[in-house]
This record gives structure tokens, C-alpha cells and sequence, in this order.
């Protein structure tokens, strides 16, 4: 009963569900929780998606003291669609994807809490620019880290040998 009521409120926005649901972790289900707590006309509604994420509660408190910045809890918001997308954001910590290798490198630096809050945001964030572009989600890949960090140690180490006076060329690998 309450499924088919659901189902006809959102019949009008299949688009925007099926866009939603190409998101790890969200299912048609979430999708339409999404929607219904954010609203159809994303765009008018929230300027940015940092607007979003304030009002969904999904963005770091602020402590500054002094000049100092101290840790904080997040903002209060909307607690039915953040409780969806911090379990949302549980369910893909395992998985082979930028969302899952986001959890993971969040989880083993600030633990799994403060881990399903970032990817929470990323979710909501993803969300916004999906709605607002008209787009399909399009995965990173589990690796997008690893190749962001392996061009910063490659500009690091360039830059360490060339101020102790060495001329240094570099070659791509070849492929095999």
C-alpha cells in the first residue's frame, strides 16, 4: 500500500531516481528517500552542493578558539537523510570502487564513523551534480587514490634530486 504510494508520487522523476540509483550504495529505495527529503528542483532549491550538504547536516562543525581549531561535531540537519546516507555510505566499504576506497583510507586514518560521514558527503555531493547535470554517475575507480599519490611522489622525488644538482629526465614505463 505504501510502496504503490511512493511509486506514483515519483513516477514523474524515473530519470532522476535511475540517476540516483547508478550511485554505489544507493538503491531505488534510497533514491527515492533522496528525492523526496531534497526536493526535484535541486537547482533553485541549493545554489552549490556545499549548500546541500549544510542543510543535510553532512559537513564539519566549526571550533575556533584563539585561533586554534579544535575538533567539532557536525552541523545539525535534515536527520532523516543523513541517517539514510551515513547507512548508505556503511554499505560500501567493501566494495571495488572510489566510494569503497574512500571509506577505507578515511576509516584507517579518523575510524568508521567519522569514515561514513565523508563518504555521506561525497554521496550527497555526487548526488547534487548528477541532478543538477543530468548525468549518470561515472566511477573513479578503487585505484583513483593511488594514481593521485603516485604523481605527487614523482613531483616530490623530481624536485628533491634536481635541488641536490642533478639533471633528471623522466621516461614512461614501457607497457608489457
Amino acid at each position: 500500500m505504501l510502496d504503490q504510494e511512493v511509486a506514483d508520487r515519483v513516477s514523474s522523476h524515473q530519470e532522476d531516481v535511475a540517476r540516483l540509483d547508478s550511485i554505489p550504495g544507493i538503491a531505488t529505495r534510497m533514491a527515492e528517500q533522496i528525492l523526496s527529503e531534497i526536493g526535484t528542483d535541486v537547482k533553485n532549491q541549493f545554489p552549490t552542493a556545499a549548500h546541500m550538504c549544510s542543510w543535510a547536516g553532512l559537513v564539519p562543525g566549526q571550533n575556533e578558539s584563539a585561533g586554534k581549531r579544535k575538533s567539532a561535531k557536525t552541523k545539525k540537519g535534515n536527520k532523516y537523510l543523513r541517517s539514510a546516507l551515513t547507512e548508505a555510505a556503511h554499505s560500501v566499504r567493501g566494495s571495488k570502487n572510489y566510494l569503497g576506497a574512500l571509506y577505507r583510507r578515511t576509516a584507517s586514518r579518523k575510524g568508521k564513523k567519522r569514515a561514513g560521514i565523508v563518504v555521506a558527503h561525497a554521496m550527497l555531493r555526487i548526488s547534487y551534480y548528477l541532478l543538477t547535470r543530468k548525468e549518470m554517475y561515472v566511477d573513479l575507480g578503487e585505484d583513483y587514490f593511488d594514481k593521485q599519490r603516485q604523481q605527487s611522489i614523482v613531483r616530490h622525488s623530481l624536485r628533491r634530486l634536481e635541488s641536490l644538482g642533478y639533471t633528471v629526465t623522466l621516461e614512461e614505463p614501457k607497457a608489457s
